[in-house]
């Protein structure tokens, strides 16, 4: 056999064990999460929360989603909820919740105060004047937790060589096709490759979903202001903490949040941004993502392998692992909630693993982002810059 003969077999073989390796990874990873999420850490000592929500917009289902934060069971915090336009829609849920919870500290910041062009972090800027209490904690809009959550998320700031606490979070989707195939781009490949990192010692992951720090930590590297700029915030804001010599702890917690898109056009916008976010914190590690799209690289290596009439055992072994795992990573979360339709999305399997090949292929050819509306250029620093 010539060598450009045997050659796309040898590259067939190597993409299905590359697939089927991570693949494992991946499944070992979620495993050993699980197991140490089922005994979160607990203690005795609580002290005050200044809980910090930026909003934005009438997000789906936004009343349900923020009244579970009003439900805690923590002896003393305070919410402080933040919108930029004082005709946000959003401004009347949080007076809504005010009114309704009559005796738990409810602050409204109504500013339109823009310190960077991160419009999330000038809004966060803005909300931090009304923190009352050393300990904060900073959570996304969309996002809805159990009465566990606070005095989960802020156990590990007890420790004065922790600087920052974050979550994993599960993405429940709307009714729309769009959102569950946004939903599976979070649940089904980039959380698990989260985990995967995390499993190989990696503490650099950071999600603006939840935040927690004290707000000495925050004096200390500048404050917001720090990160108004950045596209990143959530990943810069853990950099800047590990420059103080201080941990980021990844919070047992696991925080669900709604992922709501209209459309086609939104859902690639989204997704272009998260992978151009992470272009830019890994340019190098990035060109090689593709090696975790598992199922992708495996029918690529099936494909090769049979180009080259090789039909033997291991091949259909390696896809197969591949195979099972990516069914199964698909199906760890609908089994378990009761599905009542078990086998409705399996068809967009291979629609959301062509889209997240196209998306990451897009985003080597552009630098510009679309982000509540409004879109920016992002330099290689990961500076957000209005377009000129």
């Amino acid at each position: 056999m010539s060598f450009l003969h045997a050659l796309p077999a040898v590259i067939g073989i190597a993409a299905l064990a590359v697939a089927a390796g991570y693949s494992l990874m991946m499944l070992l990873a979620i495993t050993v999460w699980r197991l140490r999420s089922s005994s979160p850490p607990t203690t005795a000592e609580r002290p005050p929360v200044s809980l910090l929500k930026p909003l934005c917009g009438a997000e789906p289902s936004l009343y349900e989603h923020l009244r579970t934060f009003c439900l805690q069971d923590y002896p003393e915090y305070q919410i402080i909820f933040g919108v930029r336009d004082p005709a946000d829609p959003a401004r009347a849920v949080a007076e809504r919740l005010a009114a309704e919870f009559p005796s738990l500290p409810i602050d409204i910041v109504v500013n339109p105060r823009q310190h960077g062009n991160n419009r999330k972090i000038s809004n966060l800027i803005n909300m931090l004047e009304r923190a009352r209490h050393e300990m904060l904690v900073m959570a996304d809009s969309d996002a809805f937790v159990g009465p566990d959550y606070l005095a989960t998320v802020t156990a590990p700031l007890l420790d004065p060589r922790v600087g920052l606490v974050t979550c994993t979070y599960r993405a429940v989707p709307t009714d729309r096709i769009w959102s569950r195939l946004g939903a599976m781009y979070m649940n089904e490949w980039y959380l698990p490759s989260v985990l995967v990192a995390w499993l190989f010692g990696y503490e650099g992951y950071v999600s603006g979903q939840t935040m927690c720090l004290r707000h000495d930590t925050l004096r200390a590297i500048g404050g917001f202001c720090a990160i108004a700029d950045h596209l990143a915030d959530d990943h810069r804001l853990g950099e800047l903490v590990r420059g103080l010599r201080l941990r980021v702890v990844l919070s047992p917690y696991l925080v669900e949040g709604v992922h709501h898109e209209q459309n086609l056009a939104s859902l690639a916008r989204h997704e272009l941004r998260w992978l151009r976010t992470i272009h830019v914190l890994r340019p190098w590690s990035f060109r090689m993502i593709f090696l975790s799209f598992s199922l992708p690289l495996a029918i690529l290596g099936l494909l090769l392998a049979a180009a080259a009439g090789l039909h033997s055992a291991a091949v259909w072994m390696l896809f197969g692992i591949t195979a099972v795992i990516r069914l199964a990573l698909h199906y760890r979360h609908g089994l378990t909630d009761d599905d009542p339709h078990p086998f409705s999305d399996l068809w967009l399997l291979p629609v959301r693993d062509g889209l997240l090949c196209w998306v990451w292929f897009r985003s080597f050819f552009t630098s510009r982002i679309t982000w509540r509306g409004a879109e920016f250029d992002v330099d290689a620093d990961g500076f957000m810059r209005k377009p000129t």
